[in-house]
């Protein structure tokens, strides 16, 4: 088998960015994929279409015309899964909506991915991705010399991606539910809800912590110019191996100082701004590759900030896979971004390039004609127990990403145990966002008394997941191979910085370093410092891709009864986070819009200063009459290019944020005034009430507000689950359960396993 998703039929009503990405990551792990695009083909011309589009079929129908409306339902009635990402209420005029079409045929996942929810005011809003940017803070000021508070627009199209992520892993937990039953559901991820789950700890407020009026970030770490010009991110307040990079690098004069005293400089304010000088002088002695090279070889975390262009050609791109070669029958020899989430017994592939609009459409047309009617579906409640209920998850993971994973397994209705070693607990500051819903356990593996406990653990386990860099597990005898010859249908996830093949697969990295690598730094930054995005979207995408491997795994098991592999990386996803760039071929141009003062590129998609703040505007060139007819904006329409950039500049400052976005939106322009602080977005009234924001109680520590989770399944919620508890609060009820609650007393007092102490963060 070479997919998971072998011998499901997904139908693709896509356009622009999400709803395609979510027919190909189905398509790159096996589904038969059908793209149905309108005369003309795709809205968007782009040659992200031939990553997008790759692996499936195509079909052009209007949807106007009785014939091939009568092809689409006749396809849908066929099919396992839709994908659409139109306005609320747009396929349900053309009969082709969720409600519908589910009545049609019951055993149909039905996702629809629109902008805003169907029950957000903003439902009919043009929901650009910059609209989603400015609607969700992803555009908010950053520090600058010049004191200015202007936004910063990001060319990565994060509100889609994170719809794209979330939905493609509803969409097989709804298939999960549907193998116990035979009943499908219906399935919302509103991709102004989804970007929330990009935000996680930038938006997190510990209500009762204090200000310490130092920025641990630039302990030991950032954005450093070397001697040939070129850039590099270093370290960080977490960096690893520091003495031994202190010793390669020739500065063990640096101890004596105090400069290495990480608890030291996050107390004395003038001593880290002494490092940073002198971090800033060191790194100006050896060119950007003399360091990369240096810090590899002593363990610790750098990567020189290349262009994506660069990243193209790079060694562990190439061998990692997460660059490929496609023969694109319209651009020839092309690289795109490789496969995601990879299995190992269901490792999935690029079937083949995308296909010519309506290229298939004989075959299609006459696929539809023979279809079989489908036996009908098992009554079934309008709601069911939660997808992954019974599941047992072991959750070995830290930082972002893999408790990201084990968190969103939570939300489906797994049991998550989240197991921490003692010495380092759960005192990273994202404790709280990543590990709710998860019960805790602080547990010392390096014991042999802890293995014994963790092999009881395992017993009755479904999924272990980890995120260590390639070898480090395996060390502690925990690593795939070890675990399957135990249990042989467990389901093992492994997700990295840079990925478990090629030369960097045993590399430390975190967000920062994935960002620079695949030229994300070089992108925002422009040709000036290189600027990491406003949220880890490397790290809670990886999550969601692992949890994406993790639920097509469980499915195949569902099916055959295996268990498998699952890898992902950071560098993986930051690949598909610039899919619409990421392709090379002969004749490229890397046109994007770069730097942090683009606004966004062009002029009816940018953001616009008015009297009293910024909105963006969203809209194609054929909007163009109707901004016209907006009163103030007369004539508008006889201009284009920096002469309509620098029009619409004038007259927007003319009139206040509220009145313009009224104004165009009653136009069917797209507007929204942009969001710039996270605190405003997650106190807002409509925010809280549909879950997307969370203050409760947390174990020790008050109130905390975070995120909440954002798919909406009609027959399996998700749910959030208990407020992350203390670490190791649940340590004697986890052993009573294997039947080693005896033991408790002992392994608490030898320290193998810990309940006090560990700060939950």
């Amino acid at each position: 088998m070479a997919g998971a998703l072998d011998g499901f039929k997904v139908i693709d009503f896509g356009q622009y960015i999400a709803g395609p990405l979510v027919g190909m990551l189905m398509a790159d792990q096996g589904a038969d994929v059908i793209k149905v695009d309108p005369p003309g083909g795709p809205r968007w011309k782009t040659p992200a279409n031939a990553t997008w589009n790759r692996g499936k079929r195509s079909i052009v129908l209007d949807l106007k015309e009785a014939g091939d409306l009568s092809t689409a339902k006749g396809l849908i009635q066929g099919a396992d899964v839709v994908v659409e990402n139109f306005r609320p209420g747009v396929m349900d005029k053309l009969g082709l909506g969720a409600e519908a079409m589910t009545l049609a045929n019951p055993r149909l996942v039905y996702l629809s991915l629109p902008g805003f929810a169907s029950d957000d005011p903003r439902a009919a809003t043009p929901a650009w991705e910059g609209i989603l940017g400015a609607a969700t803070a992803t555009y908010r000021p950053r520090p600058s010399e010049s004191g200015t508070q202007d936004p910063v627009y990001t060319a990565i199209p994060i509100s889609s991606n994170y719809g794209a992520f979330q939905g493609v892993v509803a969409t097989i937990m709804a298939l999960i539910s549907r193998e116990r039953d035979g009943v499908g559901q219906r399935i919302e991820e509103p991709l102004f809800d989804a970007t929330f789950a990009s935000i996680g700890r930038a938006g997190m407020r510990v209500h009762s912590e204090k200000d310490t009026g130092v920025d641990l970030r630039r302990i030991w770490g950032g954005h450093f110019q070397c001697k040939d010009g070129r850039w590099v991110r270093f370290g960080g307040s977490g960096n690893q191996n520091l003495h031994q990079f202190v010793e390669a690098a020739g500065i063990t004069s640096w101890h004596a100082e105090g400069l290495t005293d990480v608890d030291r400089l996050g107390r004395e304010v003038e001593l880290a701004d002494e490092l940073e000088r002198r971090m800033k002088e060191l790194f100006k002695t050896r060119t950007a590759q003399e360091w990369e090279d240096l810090v590899a070889g002593a363990g610790s975390e750098c990567a020189m900030c290349r262009t994506s262009e660069e990243w193209f050609s790079h060694p562990h791109a190439l061998e990692s896979k997460m660059v490929i070669e496609v023969q694109d029958p319209t651009y020839g020899k092309m690289l795109q971004p490789g496969i995601n989430a990879r299995l190992s017994l269901t490792p999935g592939e690029v079937r083949r390039p995308a296909p010519a609009p309506d290229q298939d459409r004989e075959e299609i047309l006459l696929e539809v004609a023979s279809r079989q009617q489908a036996p009908p579906a098992q009554a079934a409640d309008k709601t069911m127990r939660s997808v992954l209920e019974g599941v047992k998850v072991l959750d070995l993971c830290i930082i972002l990403a893999g408790p990201t994973c084990g968190r969103t397994l939570a939300e489906y209705g797994a049991d998550v145990i989240k197991i921490d070693n003692p010495s380092r607990g759960s005192t990273v500051s994202s404790h709280n966002e990543v590990n709710r819903g998860k019960r805790s356990i602080l547990l010392d593996l390096k014991t042999q008394e802890g293995l014994d406990v963790f092999w009881h653990l395992l017993e009755d386990t479904d999924v272990v997941a980890q995120n260590y860099r390639a070898g480090r597990i395996e060390a502690l005898g925990l690593g795939y191979e070890e675990l399957r010859k135990r249990k042989p249908d467990i389901i093992y996830v492994s997700l990295n910085a840079y990925g478990h093949l090629g030369p960097w697969a045993g590399r430390p990295g975190h967000e920062q370093f994935a960002q620079a690598a695949t030229g994300m730094d070089r992108r925002l930054g422009g040709d000036g410092t290189p600027t990491t995005q406003p949220n880890a979207i490397n790290d809670y995408g990886t999550g969601y891709m692992g949890a994406y491997g993790v639920a097509l795994a469980l499915l195949h098991r569902e099916r055959t009864g295996q268990g498998q592999h699952v890898d992902s990386a950071l560098a993986y996803t930051a690949m598909i986070h610039q899919s619409p760039y990421m392709q090379l071929y002969d004749g490229k141009s890397w046109d994007e819009p770069r730097g942090m003062d683009s606004m966004g590129g062009r002029p009816l998609h940018r953001a616009y200063q008015a009297k009293d703040g910024w909105l963006f505007v969203g809209a194609q060139e054929s909007d163009l009459p109707r901004l016209a007819t907006v009163d103030g904006l007369s004539s508008i329409d006889a201009l284009h290019g920096e002469a309509l950039t620098e029009s619409l500049e004038e007259r927007f400052k003319a009139g206040t944020v509220q009145s313009w976005v009224q104004r165009l939106n009653d136009a069917g322009v797209g507007a929204h005034r942009v969001v710039s602080a996270l605190s405003e977005l997650l106190d807002d009234p409509w925010v809280i009430d549909h879950g997307l924001s969370l203050t409760r109680e947390h174990d020790e520590i008050g109130l905390v507000t975070g995120v909440g989770p954002s798919p909406r399944l009609s027959r399996t919620p998700v749910a959030p689950g208990r407020p992350a508890p203390k670490p190791g609060a649940q340590g004697r009820e986890i052993l009573e359960e294997v039947g080693m609650g005896q033991e408790f007393d002992r392994l608490l007092e030898r320290g193998v396993i810990l309940t006090e102490g560990v700060a939950a963060g």
